[in-house]
Parts: structure tokens; sequence; C-alpha cells
């Protein structure tokens, strides 16, 4: 089993940032990857970022792309996603999901999921 905590959303106007953590617990070490996505309102969950393990490989969706960085702390068990310029569109629950298979682009792929986080972009 492993346990993911997010932590880190808000309130923040449009251009400003923020950074999100998301602590994992329990059995980490058979872990291959980490990742956030994301859902508004109305709307279907979205892959934002995800990120190996051992932190050598990242992927982004191509609307976060130069704006958001993933990173993993392994001595922390922590994974971070660090959220610059951001827009008003970015509103949404940001979900932390951790997967111990080699795929990481659905929301298939990932077999732990945490409570998520909210985020809101003012304009």
């Amino acid at each position: 089993q492993v346990q993911l905590i997010e932590s880190g959303g808000g309130l923040v106007q449009a251009g400003g940032s923020l950074r999100l953590s998301c602590a994992a617990s329990g059995r980490t070490f058979s872990t291959y990857a980490m990742a956030w996505f994301r859902q508004a309102p109305g709307k279907e969950r979205d892959f934002v970022a995800a990120i190996t393990w051992s932190g050598d490989i990242t992927w982004y969706a191509n609307s976060v792309k130069g704006r958001f960085t993933i990173s993993i702390d392994n001595a922390k068990n922590t994974m971070y996603v660090q959220m610059d310029s951001l827009k008003p569109e970015d509103t949404a629950v940001y979900y932390c999901a951790a997967t111990h298979t080699p795929s990481v682009g659905s929301m298939r792929d990932y077999e732990y999921w945490g409570q998520g986080t909210q985020v809101t972009v003012s304009s």
C-alpha cells in the first residue's frame, strides 16, 4: 500500500506561482512513477506531469510545459510541482498519483491517489 497526501494548494493571482507537494508513505520502494493530474468542475481529470521515482525522466502536458516543473525528493519521499505563470484555466483540484507499472500517460496507469488539493487562479 502507498498513501499520498497533497498540500500547498490555495488562491493565487494570474501570473503568480504556487508549489504543490505530495508526500508518499508506505511501500514506496517499488513505485515506478508519480504524477499530477487535475480536474476542473464538470471536466475530465487530465494529466499534468509525471516523474519516475528515480527522478531521471519527466513528462509534461503541452498546456503546462515551460510553466510547471515536476521534481522528486527521494530522501523525503515527496514529489513537487512548481507552478509558475499561472493562468485562470489552471484552476482545478490537483491530484497526486503513483504507479508500480512502467506507464504514465493515463489515469488507468495509476494505482494510488491522494485526496486532492484545490488551486484557484484569479484573473
